[in-house]
């Protein structure tokens, strides 16, 4: 097996890393020339994981064919809304009947598709070639060979069965399953409920606050997923609230860092700037509403966190608006 990741942020980064360290041969598509070197040459990405060392058969290019020749595996780990482009200008690179892996958790602005739609729609191919990585990925920590698991998913056993054994290491454990739907569905809505959990730590909220917020949004995801014919069971394992209370918890999270610097005051302009890193809850809260008001969902803390964005709702009202709903029964209500 050969493997191509096509990103050099932190995670995409870490995923390389992590087929190289399960004995996966991986080479690493870096937009900076700069970036591709101080991998190559010097074992560490030094702009997005600094101070990780990084395997010395982990190697990196900015020329896309180069990276992708001969790979059996090709990861993608771009932002959301640049993963068309990308795919538009990689298509005639890519070897034929490789299996195609998203990292990326985020929908798609206008289409509502998730990354796995983008990818089969854009490059032509079957789902059985399209997998998803998911779960709690925080990126340093599992740079740091932290223990950490995972979920792929496939909607062909085999190719989810081949990307497990691809990525499995002594600290990243990766569980199989074939629910693509509710694995993505999981960290894209998961991404919008963390910018929430973000305000209320910088409201100064507390931890009754946050639980509420993380169970509330987990409610949605299922809601939302259910009507998209996702697994119900997905939402209750690693891609659903492992990933929602990890994200959530942690400083580490760039969606949660997004949502302080709302609750800080700044504008979503100046938030983006600040976190540096793409936080995809900051754009995909639209296309997840939207998905939502498609579909007859109610997603009262996806509509608060598209109002503090936009800016048409001031972040001190963000939790009135939630506290004045009204009282429901736990399993039937919003």
């Amino acid at each position: 097996m050969k493997a191509a990741v096509l990103g050099a942020g932190s995670w995409g980064t870490t995923f390389a890393l992590v087929l190289a360290d399960a004995g996966t041969p991986v080479t690493i598509w870096a937009r900076s020339a700069e970036v591709a070197t101080a991998i190559t040459v010097g074992h560490e990405n030094t702009r997005y994981l600094p101070g990780i060392p990084l395997p010395a058969s982990l190697t990196a290019t900015d020329d896309a064919a180069e990276a992708v020749d001969g790979a059996d595996l090709v990861v993608f780990a771009v932002p959301a809304q640049t993963l068309r482009a990308c795919l538009e200008a990689w298509a005639p690179l890519i070897p034929p009947q490789t299996l195609l892996v998203s990292l990326i958790k985020g929908i798609e602005l206008g289409s509502l598709k998730r990354m796995s739609e983008v990818i089969m729609e854009t490059l032509d191919v079957p789902p059985h070639r399209v997998a998803v990585v998911s779960g709690p990925n925080l990126a340093m920590e599992i740079a740091q060979r932290q223990v950490a698991a995972s979920v792929v998913a496939c909607t062909d056993e085999p190719s989810a069965r081949l990307l497990q054994r691809s990525c499995h290491t002594d600290y990243f454990r990766p569980y199989w399953n074939t629910d693509v739907i509710g694995c993505e569905l999981g960290g894209a809505v998961k991404n919008v409920i963390t910018v929430a959990v973000g305000i209320a730590v910088a409201l100064g909220l507390g931890d009754n606050t946050k639980a509420t917020l993380i169970t509330r949004g987990l409610a949605e995801m299922a809601r939302l997923g259910e009507v998209l014919g996702a697994d119900p069971r997905t939402f209750a394992g690693l891609a659903g609230l492992g990933d929602l209370v990890a994200s959530c918890s942690s400083p580490l999270s760039r969606n949660r860092t997004f949502g302080q610097c709302l609750g800080q005051g700044m504008s979503s302009a100046r938030a983006r700037e600040v976190t540096k890193q793409t936080a995809e809850g900051a754009t995909s809260y639209a296309p997840v509403l939207e998905l939502a008001r498609k579909h007859g969902v109610e997603m009262p803390i996806t509509e608060v966190v598209a109002s503090v964005i936009s800016g048409d709702l001031p972040v001190g009202g963000a939790a009135a608006v939630l506290a004045s709903r009204s009282a429901k029964p736990e399993w039937y209500g919003a």
